[in-house]
């Protein structure tokens, strides 16, 4: 788990199309931000030349695949960012305990066979994006989203997983359930007066960490603001008083 120091905590995301701008973001927020999270976009547009870049440049990367396939092709997949020295990644818990095991199984062997240190495996439950009303609507889950975040949370860690990513509505929920040791990954944070834009389940960073986020994912108030770097320290500052 993370330290106390709010740069530790934080993990800005890189949700850009080209790797020109991702460096000008990470220049802008050097010395100010440890970790970047690389998702689809990013990673679709310029591959492990992404991770390279961050990981020249000294940060940790968290590589936000969400795979979700079957087992075989999910532990392939895991084996690759292992060997990409990623810190932490994660699939889709929805992929069912199989798919859950062989990614775990996959980091844990991939550590051993590049010598390099074992990623974190995450379990994406709910997206931020969805609501009880879409859940039970379109995906025909009947229970509500929180319960239904810890039932996936419970089902990753008997996997062998090391955490789940949840939304800031779910953070007390599973930390009760699954305790400190269980990792907890929260995106939809947004600072007091940003809009919530394509996410519905949001809170502030301070409330995230206070109900027991381990670490947080910010993007568009950062990567958006006027200035990057002012945002950063801004969030940095609240999370030191939280």
């Amino acid at each position: 788990m993370p330290g106390r120091d709010p740069k530790e905590r934080l993990i800005v995301a890189l949700d850009v199309e080209s790797l020109p701008r991702a460096e000008r973001l990470v220049d802008r927020l050097h010395g100010v931000v440890g970790a970047w999270k690389i998702g689809a976009q990013l990673f679709t547009a310029c591959g492990p030349a992404a991770v390279e870049l961050l990981q020249k440049r000294g940060g940790a990367v968290f590589l936000d695949l969400k795979f979700h396939d079957i087992p075989a092709t999910v532990a392939g997949a895991v084996r690759e960012a292992a060997r990409l020295e990623v810190f932490m990644l994660t699939v889709h818990a929805s992929g069912g305990s199989p798919m859950l095991k062989a990614a775990a199984e996959a980091a844990r062997e991939a550590a051993r066979e590049f010598n390099v240190a074992r990623p974190l495996c995450l379990a994406v439950t709910v997206l931020t994006s969805l609501d009880r009303a879409l859940l039970q609507r379109e995906l025909g889950v009947a229970l509500s989203v929180e319960g239904h975040v810890l039932h996936l949370s419970q089902l990753a860690r008997a996997a062998g997983l090391d955490g789940s990513v949840c939304s800031p509505q779910e953070i007390r929920a599973v930390r009760n359930a699954l305790g400190r040791e269980w990792a907890i990954v929260t995106p939809g944070v947004r600072p007091a007066g940003s809009g919530a834009d394509d996410q519905i389940r949001v809170a502030t960073p301070e409330a995230a960490i206070r109900a027991g986020a381990d670490y947080l994912v910010v993007g568009r108030p950062i990567t958006e603001a006027p200035d990057p770097r002012a945002a950063a320290s801004a969030i940095l500052s609240m999370l030191a008083l939280a």
